[in-house]
Parts: C-alpha cells; structure tokens; sequence
C-alpha cells in the first residue's frame, strides 16, 4: 500500500506550498505528489492522468477538498466510482472527514458512507442548479417586462459605413467584403444595413 497526493490548484492560488507541506505531514513523499495547475477554463490533467497510471488497488489518495477530482459534481462522482471501484483505491478528503472510505462505522464501510455524502451534495447541487435557473428566467421575464433591453448593447454604426455602403449598394462589393473592410461580421453588417435604411426612410438622415 502506497500514499499518494493530489493537488490541483488555480493560476491565482498562492496555496501549493501549504498544500504539499500538510501532505508531507502526512508522510507522502515528494516524489509521490501530483500538482496540476489549472489555468482559466484550461481543465487538461497531465499529472492526474499519470497519477492514475500508478495507482494499484489497496492504496491511498489525499486530496485537499472534493473539489480537486471534477468541475462538477458529475465528474466528481465519476472519477470516484472509477477510482474507489475500479482500482480498489482509498480515498482521503483533507477537508471532509465523512469522505474517507478508510473509516467503518458500525458495520458500515467507509466507502458506503462516502457515495451516500457525494450523492446527498450531487443532488444538493443539482436543485441548486435548477434554483439558479429558475431566478435568472424569472428576472428575465421582469426585466422584458419592464422594457429592460437584455444581453450586449448592438454595436454602434461606424462614420466609415455610409462609404462603404454606398460602394455595396452600388454592387461594388459584396456584404461579405464590406463587413470584412469594418472588421466586423456579415450578421452585423447586414443589421447596420437595416439600421441605415430605416434611418434615412423615417428621417432621412445617418443613424450612428
């Protein structure tokens, strides 16, 4: 049976040497800590993926928090059944004395305890998730309701669109063409296009 540790911190955390001096005080080697450093929305796991490769049915992983095995709470329990199934691992939560498959507790065996606590959170979060959903259609609705334009202002007509639209209405260039000589897209071309006619329809004058 070996030790193991896996450490999974973010490009803003400043806490990896705290965390790899609370595994060495659990007596796991240097040579025997896996660090991954999640940058942005980067979850690629190099370590963890050689981390698996060694880990052999009997022995014990650490990791600080639940957090460290998945985004969410369905990676989270994947990777637990994979690990504590699969390769016959143990599995220590630093932070959460309940998920610790080690312990029995009146017949009750360690791991038996922990799916039920990583269960119990995955639906907790889960009608969390369906909450969360619920207020932002609510406030959705308010907000349309009350005249509150949603979502990112329309970006604004450039002076240098009038030239560039009369060299398009004159069959000169494309939308396409146009759209790439205002470094825009062809959907915010045409809109501008729109924009400009009912401008010069209503009032006859520019829209910018």
């Amino acid at each position: 049976m070996k030790k193991y540790a896996y450490i999974r911190v973010s490009s803003k955390d400043q806490n990896i040497a705290r965390q790899v001096t609370a595994m060495q005080n659990i007596g796991i080697l240097e040579n025997d800590m896996y660090i991954d450093k999640q940058s942005g929305k980067d979850f690629h796991r190099e370590q963890y993926q050689m981390l698996i490769k060694r880990l052999q049915s009997g022995d014990e992983l650490y990791i600080k928090s639940i957090d460290r095995l998945g985004r969410d709470y369905d990676e989270i329990q994947e990777q637990w059944r994979y690990l504590t199934k699969k390769i016959n691992i143990n599995i220590i939560v630093l932070d959460f004395p309940l998920l610790d498959t080690r312990n029995r507790v009146n017949g009750i065996t360690g791991k038996f305890i922990a799916d039920l606590v990583l269960q119990i959170l995955s639906y907790v979060a889960q009608v969390e998730r369906e909450n969360t959903k619920q207020r932002q259609a609510e406030g959705i609705r308010i907000a349309k309701e009350k005249g509150i334009r949603l979502g990112r202002p329309p970006m604004p007509i450039p002076k240098e669109f009038e030239e560039i639209y009369r060299l398009w209405k004159e069959n000169k260039i494309s939308k396409r063409k146009g759209a790439l000589m205002l470094h825009t897209n062809h959907n915010t071309f045409s809109n501008w296009i729109k924009k400009y006619e009912k401008s010069i329809e209503n009032n006859g004058s520019s829209c910018n």
